[in-house]
């Protein structure tokens, strides 16, 4: 790998999650592009889409709503995610549809999902 790119890791590893996602969003209106992953073309029957969803190994969770006790969904985000800061947990505690994490295993998600849901969040795993 060049120095250059090396470079680049090293700079992205010491953002925050938030950051990155900035950084990501820039790439795309740059380069008029998207970082969505490509789906693979449905296989014939509905009995297909079923085998993949139960085959699922990688969740994300998505804070829908904080609901009224802001402060404990920031702990419990802060908590999940100790990387972020607390302007960093509370801006995202205020953005409907934000991905608390992304790429985690499904007990991790729950595990996740049932702190903020005690927080007093609404939140939905992908």
């Amino acid at each position: 790998m060049s120095d250059k790119l090396q470079k680049i890791i090293d700079g992205v590893s010491e953002l925050t999650v938030v950051e990155i996602a900035e950084l990501v969003k820039g790439l795309e209106e740059k380069f008029g592009v998207t970082a969505a992953a490509v789906a693979a073309p449905a296989a014939a029957g509905g009995a297909a889409a079923a085998d993949a969803s139960e085959e699922q190994s990688s969740f994300t969770v998505v804070l829908t709503a904080a609901g009224a006790n802001k402060i404990a969904v920031i702990k419990a985000l802060r908590e999940i995610n100790p990387a972020l800061g607390l302007k960093e947990a509370k801006d995202l505690s205020e953005k409907p549809g934000a991905e608390v994490i992304t790429g985690v295993n499904k007990a991790n998600a729950e595990e996740a999902k049932a702190k903020l849901t005690e927080a007093g969040a609404t939140v939905e795993l992908k």
